[in-house]
């Protein structure tokens, strides 16, 4: 495979994968974009070019369905994300996760730092690693950093599952999955998940499957 500086340019890329309309194809775990990190958004795409990729990253997110997408994720080395997330879970699970409704955001060259040392560990999955979910401790709470797709900062401060997903989907603008950060031993199916692992919280799963919760 051809690394990335013998690739075609970024924007000719991006305009070869809007042309095929709908929702871009989902790159998978194994694949070396998704491990290389990068480059931050520098104007590689020109303001139209960028809505319109951002539009096909909102919509790849919910015909997945997911609560984000990174570019890494359709192939495309740029540091930019998208999230949603309409939260239909019942209260039981959003009190305990901190789940809350997040509208759709564009995220531009983003960085985080944690906030307090309060850890969360949830199990988490991966549009990139289809089929699996595994227990991930994360930042209860971070200070988001970077740009919306108008050059507007942003400095905000997220907590509970918002901050789960804007840690994910950062991670993977570094080259991380997040497998790289979660407790093996809790890796589940979504069958077993399904069956077995469907409470609030992942205690039950740590004591029959022998991990340790923060």
């Amino acid at each position: 495979m051809a690394l990335p500086s013998d690739r075609a340019p970024l924007a000719e890329r991006v305009e070869e994968l809007l042309a095929a309309g709908g929702p871009l194809p989902i790159v998978s775990a194994g694949d070396p974009v998704l491990r290389h990190g990068t480059e931050p958004f520098d104007g590689q795409l020109e303001p139209a070019l960028l809505a319109r990729f951002v539009e096909a990253l909102r919509v790849t997110m919910h015909a997945a369905p997911g609560v984000g997408v990174a570019a890494p994720q359709v192939g495309v080395e740029l540091r930019i994300a998208v999230i949603e997330d309409p939260a239909p879970v019942p209260d039981e699970v959003r009190l305990v996760r901190g789940r809350v409704p997040q509208p759709f955001r564009v995220l531009v060259n983003p960085a985080y730092e944690p906030v307090g040392d309060g850890r969360a560990a949830f199990f988490e999955g991966c549009l990139s690693v289809p089929g699996w979910q595994a227990v991930v401790a994360r930042h209860a709470s971070v200070r988001l950093t970077g740009q919306d797709e108008h050059g507007r900062a942003v400095d905000e401060v997220f907590t509970g599952w918002p901050a789960r997903i804007v840690q994910h989907e950062t991670d993977h603008l570094d080259g991380l999955l997040y497998l790289d950060r979660a407790e093996l031993r809790s890796l589940s199916s979504n069958e077993a998940m399904a069956e077995r692992w469907a409470q609030p919280t992942p205690v039950e799963a740590s004591a029959a499957l022998g991990f340790q919760l923060p």
